[in-house]
Formats: structure tokens, sequence, C-alpha cells
């Protein structure tokens, strides 16, 4: 695979997702669990994502989820608390745009989760997301403090929608801030929403919402008919 122009883009998704097709996403059981095996090639990761799709798994095999419902938030909608909103003001981090993205995943792999014995980011997931960045398809939010990462998200981006992954933080709301900015462009650039995957109080608090599976399948379709924002987003950068 090579980066290319959008409608290259468009059509090796749909190659993809004709020759590693998943099984309908509404067969999947009550967890979200519709299949597990195949690899973690970039192919397959983009008819994943493309057929409502993710990878959630510890060990062998891998894993594949479509649940129902599904958290999703508008841009337009990210809610910040005010306490968060004084630490954005402040300009206490430094936010960059797929400055470090490996360094990201492998944080956000190595941080303790609370109420989880481990990780689901092994190895295996750790090389490919970073071969998808490498595509210009995945990407990370990042927060500096005094020249180091404290803090970040990464996930991957498709047309107008923008897959959400996971995140770290090393100090107090560096995660929060980088994804606040985060947002916040991504609303700029026109994204229809960011896909949180799985309800949790924290992403609630930010205004992500549960959706039926079949709304969200036609949101990601349209979602999917907008150009893809390729490449290293190295635009944005911000705080001092």
């Amino acid at each position: 695979m090579t980066q290319g122009r959008d409608a290259d883009l468009r059509e090796l998704l749909g190659e993809c997702v004709e020759r590693l097709p998943f099984p309908d996403p509404r067969g999947a059981d009550p967890r979200g669990l519709l299949a597990w095996g195949g690899d973690l090639s970039a192919e397959r990761l983009l008819s994943a994502y493309a057929s409502g799709v993710f990878p959630w798994f510890d060990e062998p095999p891998i894993l594949w989820f479509s649940p129902d419902p599904r958290m999703v938030l508008l841009p337009p909608q990210l809610h910040v608390g005010r306490s968060l909103r004084r630490r954005v003001a402040s300009r206490e981090y430094t936010v960059r745009f797929d400055h470090d993205f490996e360094s990201v995943i492998r944080a956000c792999a190595e941080t303790p989760r609370p109420d989880q014995d481990g990780t689901w980011i092994g190895s295996e997931m750790i090389d490919a997301y970073c071969e998808l960045h490498r595509l210009g398809l995945a990407h990370s939010a990042e927060a500096y403090f005094e020249g180091s990462l404290v803090g970040g998200c990464y996930g991957v981006s498709l047309g107008r929608a923008f897959f959400g992954e996971s995140m770290f933080a090393r100090r107090s709301d560096a995660s929060k801030v980088a994804f606040v900015e985060l947002v916040r462009q991504l609303e700029v650039w026109g994204f229809a929403f960011v896909d949180c995957q799985l309800h949790t109080d924290h992403l609630a608090r930010f205004g992500a919402v549960e959706w039926a599976r079949d709304d969200f399948l036609a949101a990601l379709a349209r979602a999917l008919e907008g150009p893809t924002r390729q490449g290293a987003w190295t635009a944005r950068e911000v705080g001092s």
C-alpha cells in the first residue's frame, strides 16, 4: 500500500472490504463480538474500520467487535467542563499532532488501567497501528510539559470519521487537553464524528452519546464518502 490521492484511497477501501470482508455487524453477539482470527494487516484493519468493526483482544486469537449501542461524539457537541477549560486556556501543555505517534501508542500500552490487570495493546497492535500511521491514516494528539511527552491519544482517520482508540496521561488532565484540542481541530476540518466505541463515564462527560448500531453504520457510510485527510497532521501546535 502506498499513499495516494483520495479517490485512490476510496478505491483501496472498497478493494479491502471486498477482498477481506467481515460478517454483517448486525450479527454480533450481545457483547458486540462479531468475529475472531485473521491478522492485523493494514488491509484488514481498513476493511474493519470501513465496516464499522474494530479489534480488541489481550491474547490470540484476534477478536473483532461491532457493539450495539456505539458511543459517538459529534465534534460540535464537545463538552469541556469549567476546570478543564481553565487548564486548556492556561497553555500549561503544548499540544502537537503526529509528532511522536509511536511513543503515544507505547505509552497507552504501558499505562495501568483501573480495574484491569494489563493492557490490550500488545506488540502486534503497536506494529499494526504504526504501519497505519506510516500510511498517513493513524494519528496522534500529544501533550508536552517542558518538552516531555506527558499525555495523548491516537486513532484512525478515514473519510470524515475519526476512530478513537486509546489515551494516556502522566500529568493531571494531559490526555484530556490533547483530546479537546484534537476534537476542536476535527470540527474545523469538518469531521462528522469521533467513534468512541464503548460507553464510559469519562467519554460521556465530553458529550459522547450512545447510538444504535444501525444509526452508526449509516453515518459511517456517509462519512466514508468524504475526503480523507491523509498524511501527517503537523499543522497544529497549541501552547508554549
